[in-house]
């Protein structure tokens, strides 16, 4: 990989970055459904508190692979 392929690639990463930012900046209710998906888990009792996004993990982990996959074509 030389040097010019790798900056194109965070300056691209850099510019996904700023969008969402930026989105999360102007609408914050947009993403509010984030983190509380069926299937993330949440447990509360007395003093102690457990959360795994389980469902939001895949869903990222899905969207990355389907970015990847289209970035190499």
């Amino acid at each position: 990989m030389s040097v010019m392929e790798l900056g194109k690639y965070i300056l691209i990463l850099g510019l996904i970055v700023a969008a969402i930012g930026f989105v999360l900046w102007r609408a914050p209710d947009l993403l509010s459904w984030f983190g509380r998906l069926p299937g993330d888990i949440s447990i509360r009792k007395g003093g102690f508190s457990f959360y795994f996004p389980i469902a939001s993990c895949i869903l990222i982990s899905l969207v990355l692979t389907l970015l990847g996959w289209l970035f190499r074509r």
